[in-house]
């Protein structure tokens, strides 16, 4: 039985799920640019498009999926007509390592592919955080090479430059999952939920602080709310060691690997993931990536479970508001790293493999909320006004020719007159109106409305007598020259 509120008509009430928006057109053309801008960058390093579907097996998704009746915590999920789970995709890397599994053989080695899409998680929705959302992602699949991570790295910092965000208005930090778990195995915590427990706690440090953080590594925290946290139990001893490894990541790349070879003491495990930086240190030098553009920090950890090695992570700086008119930040704008074990889980032969993920639908929202980009409404077509019923013929025509044009048009198809229709050609925010009432059809002749240089001189005139005098804005001109002047018109207004 649904719980969903109803009215006292029984009419179901009109709203959308939490974590799922609506967007009009100046939203998704603020998401268009960066896609397009990231694919361009993508396309100029050699990678090759993929699509993949938004369905996959729930058993193809990854471990981190939790044992249950009901797979759905974290996915939406629900069964084939043949019983089997099946669920929205969670990222597009999963979904990529089953396909590169159904078709090594015959993929080039390395496979470099870019792909975006929309993907779905069933969380709690935050600020800039939906349920379902836009990604685009690079991956290159079957390199060991620390420069492949470099070059994926470089890929990003190119990518954010394309979309136009500011060099200062964000930092890229980067990891390796091994020092940790290096550093953890050195402590003697052994047991894998107990080492998953600790990522997880310094996953929070951006948002905890290192006294939140010191209490999740310990018996746990409570929240505001009152909720309790259970944490991860270590020894003092451990949490002491933990805390130095977070609060290793200041300066240079350099010094960065001098100080986390100082803390973690020796590990095997720890050592090889510092030979694996300073690899990735060595490749960003290369590929001119500088200390400002990224930076080694061992607090980022990185949410997903499957990574195996490098993690990186890009986070926007500064605070903006919600809704609510409180300060907020948006955090992480992107990140990936290497996830060497993925594909294995389907073929059981280790496949190497690194990524990164630009979360376009936070970046997008997240620029437009700190006044980075244009947020201007969409401008629509050009309107033609429709006079007359046994006139259609010629607005239609007229429509077809400024569009063969290369100009956006269209015939106002509603049931209103004049003035209706030149609110709504002004609601749409259009460029230009055409009027091609009996006067002008006789004379040979096209009245076009400039409605950008309408809506500017607008706010300066007090006297309506005035406006309708002046009649700012509107040109006559020959029918031949119909496609000139609107396109004169439009071209001013950008």
């Amino acid at each position: 039985m649904s719980d969903a509120p109803k009215p006292e008509t029984g009419r179901p009430k009109a709203r959308a799920p939490r974590g799922f928006v609506d967007r009009r057109a100046a939203a998704l053309a603020a998401e268009r640019r960066i896609l397009e801008a990231v694919s361009r960058v993508y396309e100029s390093y050699g990678f090759e498009a993929l699509e993949t579907g938004a369905f996959e097996y729930a058993d193809a998704l990854g471990k981190f999926l939790p044992d249950a009746d009901r797979p759905n915590e974290g996915v939406f999920a629900l069964r084939d007509d043949d019983e089997e789970w099946m669920a929205l995709r969670y990222d597009l890397t999963a979904p990529l390592a089953r396909f590169v599994a159904q078709n090594w053989e015959g993929l080039p080695k390395p496979f470099r592919r870019y792909a975006w899409g929309k993907v779905w998680r069933n969380e709690k929705p935050g600020p800039g955080r939906w349920r379902e959302f836009v990604q685009c992602d690079a991956d290159t699949v079957g390199s060991a090479r620390p420069e492949a991570d470099a070059e994926i790295i470089a890929m990003a910092v190119e990518g954010f430059a394309a979309a136009g965000l500011a060099r200062d208005a964000y930092v890229l930090k980067i990891n390796n999952r091994k020092l940790l778990n290096g550093l953890l195995t050195a402590a003697g915590v052994a047991a894998e939920g107990q080492k998953l427990a600790v990522l997880r706690a310094v996953d929070k440090l951006d948002r905890l602080g290192l006294e939140g953080v010191k209490l999740l590594l310990g018996a746990g925290r409570k929240d505001e709310s009152g909720a309790f946290t259970r944490g991860a139990e270590l020894q003092t001893d451990a949490i002491d060691a933990v805390l130095a490894f977070v609060s290793a990541g200041q300066g240079g790349r350099a010094a960065t690997l001098d100080r986390l070879a100082n803390v973690i003491g020796g590990s095997a495990e720890a050592d090889e993931g510092l030979a694996e930086l300073a690899g990735v240190s060595a490749g960003l030098a290369a590929f001119g990536i500088g200390e400002d553009q990224a930076l080694f920090e061992p607090s980022v950890v990185r949410g997903l479970e499957y990574y195996t090695g490098a993690v990186f992570e890009a986070e926007l700086l500064g605070e903006t508001t919600d809704e609510a008119g409180e300060p907020t930040r948006f955090g992480s704008i992107g990140g990936g790293g290497r996830y060497d074990d993925l594909v294995a889980r389907f073929t059981g032969e280790r496949v190497p493999a690194t990524g990164f993920s630009f979360g376009v639908s936070r970046l997008a929202a997240a620029l437009a909320a700190s006044g980075r980009a244009d947020v201007a409404e969409a401008r629509g077509p050009v309107v033609v006004i429709a006079f007359d019923q046994a006139r259609m013929a010629d607005y239609v025509a007229v429509a077809a020719e400024l569009r063969a044009a290369g100009l956006a048009a269209e015939v106002y198809l509603g049931g209103s007159g004049m003035r209706a229709q030149m609110k709504y050609a002004d609601r749409r925010l259009s460029p230009a109106a055409v009027i091609l009432g009996e006067d002008e059809i006789a004379a040979g002749r096209v009245t076009v409305k400039d409605l950008d240089l309408g809506r500017q001189l607008a706010a300066g005139v007090a006297d309506n007598k005035a406006w309708r005098e002046d009649r700012p804005g509107q040109v006559t001109a020959a029918r031949a020259d119909l496609v000139a002047t609107v396109r004169a018109i439009v071209g001013r207004g950008r």
